[in-house]
């Protein structure tokens, strides 16, 4: 799988150390930055990666910050982006079970670094349900092209 990464300072050692855990698992990379602990806006990097994602560049991305939730409102902001925080493996096999997310989000001062190995596991390997989720979706979706 093609899946694109970033983060910003306060997810860079946990970016740095799920990079050789993907590719170990045979999945290719683009890393969107940032390349340091010094201190940068999380928008410029999400942004970036949900674009990416959202073009078809990538078929999925990860985000770091802090916790995961300023990243997922920027990716969200993104037509056909399905940005999810997940703290554990239930969230992150629901939120691609059940609605076809497209980000992860995660918050490299919430987890530590094995738990985010196999957070990131499961949700590469989870598909998506279809069925009365797909209906879902597609509804949400929709949101982004009716407005509010």
């Amino acid at each position: 799988m093609k899946i694109a990464l970033g983060c910003d300072h306060a997810g860079w050692e946990m970016k740095e150390d799920l990079k050789p855990f993907l590719e170990a698992l045979g999945h290719q990379l683009k890393d969107f930055g940032t390349d340091s602990q010094n201190s940068v806006d999380y928008p410029d990097y999400a942004l970036p990666v949900a674009k990416a994602v959202a073009k078809g560049d990538l078929e999925r991305g990860i985000l770091i910050c802090g916790t995961g939730i300023g990243s997922s409102i920027v990716a969200n902001k993104v037509p056909g982006i399905r940005a999810a925080v997940c703290h554990d493996t239930y969230t992150a096999q629901m939120s691609r079970s059940h609605n076809d997310a497209n980000i992860l989000c995660l918050g490299g001062q919430v987890i530590d670094k094995q738990l985010a190995h196999r957070i990131v596991e499961v949700w590469l390997n989870t598909p998506f349900s279809g069925g009365r989720h797909a209906r879902r979706v597609k509804k949400i979706e929709g949101i982004g092209k009716k407005g509010v």
